[in-house]
């Protein structure tokens, strides 16, 4: 069940019950590791503001890929919207992190 928490212990037995034996890399495993293994399908979103040689400002959307480091630009807009998401995004916290809603 969801928010029941269950000791280690109980995990194990759970797990010796099932015939899954304790995967002991995953004591051995770290972040980067974890980053290099995945790289092929890790991308990050991001959204960026800037000012044209003209003077309008533009809200650009990116991704990147982790594999190749590489930046794509997916769309730019002059348009408030962008800016409403990108505020959005700096702001949203994760449910039950301290805050209502």
């Amino acid at each position: 069940m969801l928010g029941e928490k269950v000791a280690a212990s109980t995990v194990w037995e759970i797990l010796q019950d099932a015939g899954i034996d304790p995967a002991p890399e995953r004591v051995a495993s770290t972040w980067v590791g974890f980053l290099r293994s995945q790289a092929d399908a890790l991308l990050a979103c991001d959204f960026l503001e800037t000012v044209t040689l003209t003077g309008t400002r533009m809200y650009v959307r990116t991704v990147i890929e982790h594999r190749t480091r590489r930046i794509r630009v997916l769309d730019a807009t002059a348009s408030w919207i962008m800016q409403a998401a990108r505020t959005w995004s700096s702001t949203w916290k994760r449910p039950g992190a301290g805050h209502d809603g």
